[in-house]
Parts: C-alpha cells; sequence; structure tokens
C-alpha cells in the first residue's frame, strides 16, 4: 500500500502540476505588457489556477497521505486581506501543510525563494509568474568582499512588495531562513531547544516595504509528533499527523518602523521577534510531552 500510494500520489502531484502550469505560465507571459490594469487582471487569473493547483494537491493529499491535520482553533480571517505569514520551518512538507490549513482562508501564499530554484523545471516558471520574489543571499565574507551586494534583498524586498500591494496577498516568511536540523542547532548554539534563532531583516524589510498595507501577522506553529519528515515519507504515507497552531497579531509600533535606518526600533523589533520566537519554542515543547 505505501508503494501504491506513493508512485499514485507522485503521478497526481505531477500531472496537476503541468495542467495548471500552462495557463500559469501562460498568462505570466501576458503580464509583460507594461499596463497596470492589465498587469494587475492577469496576475489576478495566475492567482486563481494557482489556488486551483493547490487544491488539487490538498485532495491528493486527503485521499492518498491518510495524514491527520490537527488544528488547534483557526482564527478569523479574510481571504481579501493583506498578511505576513511567519512559521519555524522543519521541512519542505511545512509548505504543503501551510498551503493545506490556509487555503482559501487568506490570499495566496507567496514564498521568498532563493535565486537558484528558479532553475526548478516547471516549477521555478511557475513561481516566478506567481510573483514570488527570487532571492540573492549574500554571506557577511562577500558582502566585505564586494560591498555593492550590501541592500540587495532589501531593493529585491521593496520590489517584490511593490507588486504585492496592487492585490491582496499573503507573504511567507520562513524566520529562521533554512530549515531546522540538529548541526545547524548546535553550529548556532541557539538558546531555543526546538528552533533556531530567527533572522529579524526579512520580516522588518517585508513590514517597512508594505507600510501601512499589513496589519496583521499569521503565526503558524509546525510540529512532527513522529519526527521531522521528508516529501517522500509525507506522499508514502508515513506522517500520522502533524500539529498545526495559528495565531493571529496585531501590527503595532513594534512591529513598524525603519529597520534599517533606527538604530532604537531595530533593537526593539529584534525583542518582540525573540519574544514570539520564545512562546513558539515553549508551544513546541508543549506539543513534544503530549
Amino acid at each position: 500500500m505505501s508503494l501504491f500510494r506513493t508512485v499514485f500520489g507522485l503521478t497526481l502531484y505531477v500531472l496537476n502540476t503541468i495542467f495548471w502550469f500552462i495557463p500559469i505560465f501562460i498568462f505570466g507571459l501576458l503580464k509583460l505588457l507594461p499596463l497596470p490594469a492589465w498587469q494587475k487582471w492577469t496576475g489576478s487569473l495566475a492567482k486563481a489556477c494557482a489556488s486551483f493547483w493547490v487544491a488539487g494537491n490538498n485532495l491528493n493529499q486527503r485521499l492518498f497521505t491518510n495524514t491527520q491535520i490537527r488544528l488547534a482553533a483557526m482564527p478569523a480571517l479574510k481571504p481579501k486581506d493583506w498578511y505576513l505569514v511567519i512559521a519555524n520551518h522543519q521541512s519542505w512538507v511545512d509548505i504543503l501543510v501551510l498551503q493545506r490549513v490556509l487555503h482559501r482562508q487568506i490570499p495566496f501564499l507567496n514564498f521568498f525563494l532563493k535565486k537558484e530554484l528558479i532553475y526548478v523545471p516547471i516549477l521555478g516558471l511557475a513561481w516566478w509568474a506567481l510573483d514570488f520574489p527570487f532571492m540573492t543571499r549574500s554571506s557577511k565574507s562577500q558582502i566585505k568582499k564586494n560591498p555593492k551586494l550590501k541592500g540587495k534583498d532589501l531593493e529585491t524586498t521593496r520590489k517584490a512588495c511593490e507588486k504585492f500591494k496592487t492585490m491582496p496577498v499573503s507573504i511567507v516568511n520562513f524566520v529562521e531562513g533554512t530549515r531546522f536540523t540538529d548541526a545547524k542547532h548546535q553550529r548556532q548554539q541557539s538558546p531555543f531547544e526546538f528552533l533556531l534563532k530567527p533572522k529579524a531583516g526579512g520580516v522588518a524589510f517585508v513590514m517597512q516595504a508594505m507600510g501601512e498595507q499589513i496589519n496583521q501577522i499569521v503565526n503558524v506553529t509546525l510540529h512532527y509528533p513522529a519526527g521531522r519528515p521528508t516529501f517522500m515519507d509525507f506522499v508514502a504515507g508515513r506522517v500520522p499527523s502533524v500539529d498545526v497552531q495559528v495565531e493571529v497579531m496585531a501590527v503595532d509600533d513594534n512591529w513598524r518602523g525603519d529597520y534599517s535606518g533606527d538604530s532604537d526600533f531595530r533593537v526593539r523589533f529584534q525583542g518582540e521577534l525573540n519574544r514570539v520566537w520564545q512562546q513558539k519554542d515553549q508551544a513546541l515543547q508543549q506539543l513534544h510531552n503530549k
């Protein structure tokens, strides 16, 4: 049965992706015509196709994975509003779980991706057509060698968020910046038991670029009782359950300000994000002890 689930599930994922990729890519090409009203219309059609794509993937999961999504509670959300979604990151499965839980509760999820992912067959072009921002991540040593790299991510974020202002969107940020592993946890000497250190810059730049449009942050905590799964574990039905907690946080002065130019605000922002991460770590501890 596991082999049947894997083969059939993967086949449906591929077919569903190819089917919806075609109109998404076509609308992405049509959106290149520099007319704002036209771009907004074709962009909304591309997002509508992407929503059906996610719906097909969700149906596939319900039919073949038998994974139980244990959602503590779903707060009141709006499908036509602007949201920043923050979450801990343990596996590629996180993306499928987020799409399943938040599908049609809030606008289509837009992820910030590493620039190398644009070369992923089919998916890379689909993400481009859907205006997913592709980021160039530069280390401190690279910036030291080439100072021109400083601020590149902020500029990419600003340009992406300009597009996001024309229609409701959900911007997803995995605040740790990478998937959790024990090796990374030890290397960072993270003060959290179940989390890596949060990286404030990405969240702060989105809040700064979007101005007053984002008034709520959707804070998602993901826990896998059977251990961190791979995508193949998920497809094969070897993930019995996922615990999901969704919290909505109002955006106040601790979240909105000039992160790059105001040192006092930067300290306050980092403190607020660390407070959220401490609470998330405590929640994961409770879920782990169940």
